[in-house]
């Protein structure tokens, strides 16, 4: 399956992206004056081959969930418990995302690709709510200071749920996929997935996940440091980088960019663990990244050197650091609306306006 999702991620279409850039010159406004919006729209046209592009409706957000070996280090004074606790709350509408999700009137699936603890909850297909999807490859990761994270099987096990899970969504007639996480400890593997795919320096990766103070911090920089040298993982090889350092949200989250952008459905970008998972995508497939929008700027590092490296410059910029897909889905409303000019705003021949 990610062998034949890769051959199937295609350039963007030259064509209609000339198509929206000239309609975008022949719009009732003067041209530039939509900044990132412009762009954007000639982007998504290209993505979907044909101008205007099919407005990003409905939308769909996609929560993996997994734990991880190194929460033994001391990355995060949370429990690992959490993690199957936040999933309960998911699946009974509590959370932030469920708030966001239900002004943007998204979908919300939550998958259980590798949680530790027993979930208080059973999966669940019930279309009026989230869905909770049970699609463990393992407990938990390994401890990536100790050991590789994963197994390559296990790595790829976990890309491929998130090609299934985009298919599936795609396949109920969504039209833009929203990345969403949750995971105890996930930022110190998405720590390390950026440090290895950019260069950058394991310090200018990490970040304080939830606010962890000094002490805890100065630790986290050093496992990640650790991880790194132990595995020297090698960003030619993305599935190897996935299974020495990454998380299984990590990997499924690659796996829905990759099954988005084969697919040519724009794929929405929340925070850190996102674009972290993004470089892997991009890794296995440089042109997946037409497919990508980045939805707002993470208060975390290491996502502006993911954002750098990818190319991809953030809708929004409001110093959140939750996950969940939260920013992702604040940031629609824009994307949506870069589309809708296009469909909607008259050009100066049909108004009767003049130029200049």
């Amino acid at each position: 399956m990610l062998e034949s999702t890769v051959a199937a991620i295609r350039p963007l279409d030259e064509a209609a992206m000339a198509a929206a850039r000239e309609l975008q010159g022949r719009l009732t406004k003067p041209a530039g004056s939509l900044g990132a919006l412009e762009p954007l729209s000639v982007r998504l046209a290209g993505l979907a081959g044909t101008c205007p592009p099919p407005l990003p409706e409905p939308a769909a957000v996609a929560i993996f969930a997994g734990d991880h070996g190194v929460h033994a280090q001391g990355v995060t004074p949370w429990p690992q418990e959490v993690t199957a606790q936040m999933i309960a709350n998911f699946v009974a509408g509590g959370a932030v995302v469920n708030a966001f999700a239900r002004q943007a009137g998204a979908s919300v699936t939550v998958v259980d690709v590798g949680v530790a603890t027993p979930l208080p909850v059973e999966p669940t297909a019930d279309p009026a709510g989230p869905r909770l999807v049970a699609a463990n490859v393992r407990a938990g990761t390994r401890d990536l200071t100790v050991t590789a994270a994963l197994t390559r099987d296990e790595a790829r096990a976990a890309v491929e749920t998130g090609i299934r899970i985009a298919g599936e969504l795609v396949d109920a007639r969504a039209g833009i996929l929203l990345t969403g996480d949750m995971g105890i400890g996930n930022t110190t593997p998405a720590a390390a997935l950026i440090a290895a795919f950019t260069g950058v320096d394991p310090a200018a990766a990490t970040g304080r996940g939830t606010g962890v103070d000094d002490e805890t911090y100065a630790r986290k920089v050093g496992v990640v440091r650790a991880a790194l040298d132990r595995h020297a993982p090698d960003p030619a090889d993305p599935l190897g980088v996935l299974a020495a350092v990454g998380g299984l949200e990590h990997a499924a989250l690659a796996g829905l960019v990759l099954g988005a952008a084969a697919r040519r459905v724009p794929v929405l970008l929340d925070g850190v663990i996102a674009v972290s998972a993004a470089l892997a995508a991009a890794a296995f497939a440089p042109d997946a990244v037409g497919a990508m929008v980045a939805g707002h700027r993470s208060a975390e590092p290491g996502a502006t050197a993911a954002l750098r490296h990818l190319g991809l410059d953030p809708l929004i910029d409001l110093g959140l650091r939750l996950g969940e897909g939260t920013g992702a889905l604040l940031a629609l409303p824009v994307v949506t609306g870069a589309v809708r000019v296009l469909h909607e705003v008259a050009t100066f021949d049909s108004a009767g306006v003049a130029e200049k």
